[in-house]
């Protein structure tokens, strides 16, 4: 993760939204020296959300079959999975 001083974002937005934009991860602003924010791209942002989504209906599928609920068909799981990827790709 990078950690750059809050100047940088003032001094120069275009080079620091190339710099969001090549790195693909979270980059940590300082202020006065200590962490203040958090910045991404918003395509970064958006994996991480599709990520977190499926992590979520990922550990709900564990929870069902542990307590017996019948499965889906893999192929309509993996169907719902391309599609909620792409639609987090536009």
């Amino acid at each position: 993760m990078l950690i750059k001083p809050s100047t940088a974002i003032r001094q120069d937005y275009t080079g620091f939204s190339a710099l969001c934009h090549s790195t693909e991860e979270p980059i940590v602003l300082t202020r006065n020296g200590e962490a203040d924010l958090v910045v991404m791209s918003w395509e970064s942002y958006q994996r991480a959300e599709a990520r977190l989504k499926l992590q979520g209906r990922l550990l709900e599928a564990e929870r069902q079959l542990e307590s017996g609920i019948e499965p889906i068909d893999s192929d309509v799981v993996l169907g719902r999975i391309r599609r909620r990827l792409d639609d987090a790709g536009e």
